[in-house]
């Protein structure tokens, strides 16, 4: 068991949060931080800049806005700049998690001139997770964001899940939650 006052649990790592007091989840892109096989341990100060960075504790517990480039460039200070992507891999990963999470891969790895085996491999390496789970993660996202404005069966569609139940097995097994926890939560 690790235990500190904070942790940056690298992407795909097996784990359970046992924490008894409330805490706050961040999910970052595994691009956008250095490659680390461990978790990496935040001190108490550490934590607090985190916090004070994000804009993400008030007298209430977590406020309702936090800033996230804020609260990425203090994350960057304490694991580091990551290593810049091939661009190749860069644009698949834009395209897999935010533009067009179902384009068919022959069609994205023709726009970046390469085979599709190739483009998986070097996505895997770079990137640290194969290609598939990077089109489930793009899907989550959307589907999350989705989320406030309508109903967990609306934001599966929107984002092209194939239906509620896809939708509730990816955010478990991506982010241990359920829509309806996210939604209580204010997602």
């Amino acid at each position: 068991m690790v235990a500190a006052p904070g942790l940056i649990v690298p992407p795909q790592l097996a784990h359970v949060c046992a924490a008894t007091s409330p805490y706050i989840a961040l999910f970052v892109d595994p691009w956008l931080l250095p490659s680390c096989p461990e978790p990496i341990r935040l001190d108490a100060g550490e934590v607090r800049r985190l916090l004070a960075a994000l804009g993400a504790v008030d007298s209430d517990g977590p406020g309702s806005r936090v800033d996230l480039a804020a609260g990425y460039t203090a994350l960057r200070a304490v694991a580091g700049r990551p290593t810049p992507l091939d661009p190749r891999v860069a644009h698949a990963v834009h395209v897999c998690t935010r533009r067009d999470p179902d384009l068919p891969l022959a069609s994205l790895a023709g726009e970046v001139g390469l085979s599709a085996p190739r483009l998986r491999t070097l996505v895997r390496r770079d990137v640290g997770i194969a290609l598939t789970r990077l089109r489930r993660w793009g899907r989550l996202r959307t589907a999350v964001a989705t989320l406030p404005g309508g109903t967990a069966a609306l934001a599966a569609a929107t984002a092209g899940f194939a239906d509620q139940a896809h939708f509730t097995r990816t955010a478990r097994d991506f982010i241990g939650r359920t829509p309806a926890s996210l939604r209580r939560l204010g997602a």
